[in-house]
């Protein structure tokens, strides 16, 4: 590549410059830089002492080498400006045949921007707004200007006219700039040019630049919002459903240029997903139509928040201009309950009130149904007893609706407490029943929380002892004695905070008929006195009707007094035995009768005999002489290897038959009393003990009531 010439403006005192270095340089080395070349140099007859054929071909050939050979972008044009009028005035024919006759750009129409000695803009006119009733200024500036300005309007000639289209500044000095007083929509507002005519009609350097719009702004009308093709009034409320993605417009009207839409959320600024749209009025075809759409995702946090539209204009007083609406979310109730007691309610005493909470938009209805009635317990959020009665216990459920939908019910289980109270208890005052047979009573009583049942039994003593004898509503008794005859009553409780409630119901009585019957639960079954001693044997006995026979069935003995029991029918029978006596130890029977049967039962009597000191020393060297008899089998078996202290395969049969036949002898000595002779009697000594024996007479007794021994 070549040296570039890039021809710069010089002023007057270039215009001698004998300087020929940097060209001289640049001819020298054919390097691909830049050498910037005063105009003078290039005008100049002495450059390199070349005639001016030769310098003209030989900036011909600098410039033309300058044009890059690779890739598609050329050298900056405006390199080779020449910006100095004074010298396109004094050399108009060397600059001619330079960039006339010899263009290395040729694909340049004209001049421009190559030569200043061609006209060209200075500066076009550019995009402009005005306020109606404003003036404004069009520039339009010509550099060498020759020919004629003149302007258009939407492709149509502007003449000037006094007062509103006139000339801003000097022709001569190339100033086409138009200044268009009391701007008016209808008039002014369009596309507009400025032209120049040709230098001559040689040149053919003609001007038109590009169409600039001219904008007389109209303020906008107030923007509005609308939604679901209707318009909500400023301060209204925009209505939608919690969940909804609404797309809500905003329109700003008949404005000149349009508008331009935000969008803000209370404070915060929205971007809308869709891009603002601007078309121009069908009845006024100069103004335009800005819309600018929002999808907004809707939710019930956004209520009560303000959404506005703001349209930004100049013609604005303040510069823009907006709307604002409330959000007002719908959304499904949503219910809670606070008040729920917490302890227990106790009736007449204690009050209820509970609110069921319901958030909603709208506003919700609420109803309380109490469970297993129709009709509504309550027609507002608030649930009150006061005071609560057992009336009021039930399950309650909050439901609540409004146009978005139904809430969740909430229910309350309201729980009245009340103390226990009898009802019935019975069968009768006074129940009858046989002997042995089945009774049964019956306690019915009701609260809250449901009472524990307890039936107690008054004997009727002068302690007036308690039993217990159920903890059920019934008391059943399969077999009716004397035992359970006597005064019964009903005990129920139930526990309210913490609190024991107690109630007990009128007594009922239990009267039993029968054979007689000895009460052995009362009874004790032995009795042991020392000898010597007085033994008292006592049985109680009921009978309803009054026993007819009383006796202890021993021949010599009888029944020393009946007395009546402190328990009603019944009856006590005492035998007494003084001084008693090892004979006297036996079972003595009580037989009762009376005109529904007999009962017998048995007492057994221990009378202890202190033992003799002749019998204590007896048995002391009996057991003497058998730990003798012992360690001598020991030491005879060890000396005669018998038993376990055997030799391993010394035993001989016959060894252990002779000693067997000599412990027998030394068991027995002289004079020994065989063993089996201890345990029997003779059969005279036997018959004769027992002819004066009382056990003779117990035989017959025990063989006949057997069965009544317990």
């Amino acid at each position: 590549m070549g040296c570039i010439f890039v021809v710069e403006p010089v002023t007057e005192q270039f215009l001698n410059s004998t300087d020929t270095n940097v060209e001289t340089k640049c001819l020298r080395h054919n390097v691909g830089r830049v050498v910037r070349l005063p105009l003078a140099n290039v005008l100049n007859r002495r450059i390199g002492g070349l005639s001016r054929s030769k310098q003209l071909s030989s900036l011909y050939t600098l410039r033309k080498n300058a044009t890059p050979k690779r890739g598609n972008k050329e050298v900056d044009l405006q390199r080779f400006k020449i910006e100095d009028a004074k010298i396109c005035s004094k050399q108009p024919q060397i600059i001619k045949e330079i960039f006339e006759k010899r263009n290395p750009f040729p694909h340049y129409t004209g001049y421009s921007p190559g030569v200043t000695c061609v006209q060209r803009f200075e500066k076009q006119p550019s995009y402009t707004e005005v306020n109606p009733g404003q003036n404004v200024e069009l520039s339009c500036k010509v550099y060498n200007k020759k020919g004629s300005c003149s302007w258009q309007k939407d492709n149509k000639p502007v003449g000037m006219y006094l007062n509103k289209y006139e000339w801003s500044g000097s022709h001569e000095a190339g100033d086409c700039s138009l200044l268009i007083r009391v701007a008016q929509l209808e008039f002014d507002d369009g596309f507009w040019e400025c032209q120049v005519t040709a230098s001559d009609f040689t040149t053919q350097d003609a001007l038109t630049s590009q169409p600039v719009r001219l904008v007389v702004r109209v303020p906008p009308q107030q923007p509005r919002i609308e939604y679901n093709g209707s318009q909500v009034l400023p301060g209204h409320n925009l209505t939608s459903l919690h969940g909804d993605m609404a797309t809500i417009k905003c329109v700003a009207r008949y404005g000149n240029p349009p508008a331009v839409i935000k969008w803000f959320l209370d404070q915060n600024e929205i971007t809308p997903t869709r891009s603002q749209t601007n078309s121009t009025e069908l009845d006024n075809p100069r103004t335009w139509v800005a819309i600018s759409l929002l999808e907004l995702s809707i939710s019930k946090e956004n209520h009560g928040k303000t959404l506005r539209c703001v349209a930004l204009h100049e013609s604005y007083s303040t510069r823009s201009s907006s709307v604002e609406v409330r959000l007002n979310v719908m959304f499904v109730p949503e219910s809670r309950l606070i008040g729920i007691p917490t302890h227990d309610i106790e009736e007449l005493k204690d009050s209820v009130a509970v609110r069921c909470v319901v958030t909603a938009n709208p506003r919700a209805t609420v109803i309380w149904r109490r469970a297993g009635q129709t009709q509504p317990a309550a027609l507002q959020e608030l649930l009150q007893f006061s005071p609560a009665v057992r009336q009021h216990a039930g399950l309650y459920t909050c439901s609540a609706r409004n146009q978005a939908g139904e809430a969740q019910p909430v229910t309350v289980h309201i729980d009245v407490k009340y103390s226990p109270k009898i009802l019935s208890v019975g069968p009768d005052r006074l129940t009858t029943a046989p002997l042995f047979t089945p009774a049964t009573f019956e306690c019915i009583a009701e609260g809250n929380p449901q009472p524990t049942y307890q039936w107690l039994q008054r004997l009727p003593t002068p302690s007036d002892v308690i039993v217990e004898r159920g903890r059920e509503s019934k008391l059943h008794i399969a077999n009716v004695t004397y035992d359970y005859q006597g005064e019964y009553v009903c005990k129920v409780t139930n526990v309210i905070s913490g609190i024991e409630r107690t109630v007990q119901s009128e007594a009922i009585a239990l009267q039993v008929v029968g054979a007689p019957q000895v009460l052995r639960q009362s009874t004790t079954h032995e009795i042991r006195v020392e000898k010597g001693e007085n033994a008292m044997l006592s049985l109680v006995v009921c009978a309803d009707p009054r026993p007819q026979v009383v006796a202890w069935e021993w021949g010599r003995y009888r029944v020393d007094d009946v007395t009546q029991d402190d328990r009603e029918d019944c009856y006590v029978a005492t035998l007494h035995i003084d001084a008693a006596t090892a004979t006297d130890s036996r079972a003595y029977y009580l037989a009762v009768e009376n005109d529904k049967g007999t009962d017998r039962h048995a007492v057994q009597l221990y009378v202890n005999e202190p033992l003799q000191m002749s019998t204590l020393v007896s048995i002391a060297g009996g057991c003497l002489a058998a730990f003798l008899l012992l360690v001598c089998a020991c030491v005879y078996a060890i000396r005669s290897e018998k038993c376990c202290f055997a030799r391993k395969g010394d035993f001989k049969p016959s060894d252990q038959d002779s000693e067997k036949l000599d412990l027998e002898k030394n068991a027995t000595g002289p004079g020994g009393i065989p063993a089996d002779a201890i345990y029997t009697t003779t059969p005279g000594s036997r018959s004769r003990g027992s002819a004066s024996s009382p056990e003779v007479m117990k035989t017959p007794v025990l063989s006949t009531f057997s069965n009544h021994l317990t």
